[in-house]
């Protein structure tokens, strides 16, 4: 049953993120992969809010089930490391060295940050 909650979420958390990359480029073109940096920051932080509610046995997120469902399958069909290496080596094959450079930093930065935050709001409303 665990694969079924997993397929689940992911198929959602895909859908998802291809809304998001659509939505990201139609607001702000398409000259970097901001739809890309959206995602991962949206979803490092929900990872460490979520991770944080489960540690602390908070409502239905210490469940196993709803474990893998939101942080294995959703978040997982959500996120976008891969695309985004593969966004960061095109843009260094296509001469975008600066570009590049930033969209690493930016993003490993962001990231960072969104799970620190998540991490802090959750053991806070975790109590």
């Amino acid at each position: 049953m665990d694969y079924l909650w997993i397929a689940l979420g992911s198929a959602l958390g895909g859908m998802a993120r291809h809304g998001v990359a659509v939505a990201a480029a139609d607001r702000f073109g398409s000259t970097l992969p901001w739809g890309t940096l959206v995602v991962n920051v949206v979803g490092s932080f929900s990872i460490g809010f979520l991770a944080s509610l489960a540690a602390a046995g908070r409502g239905p997120f210490d469940a196993i089930a709803t474990q893998r469902f939101l942080m294995v399958g959703l978040l997982g069909g959500f996120t976008t490391f891969s695309s985004f290496s593969l966004q960061t080596l095109q843009l260094f094959e296509q001469g975008q060295r600066g570009s590049a450079m930033g969209n690493v930093v930016v993003s490993v930065a962001l990231c960072l940050v969104g799970v620190w935050l998540g991490t802090r709001i959750g053991r806070v409303l975790a109590g």
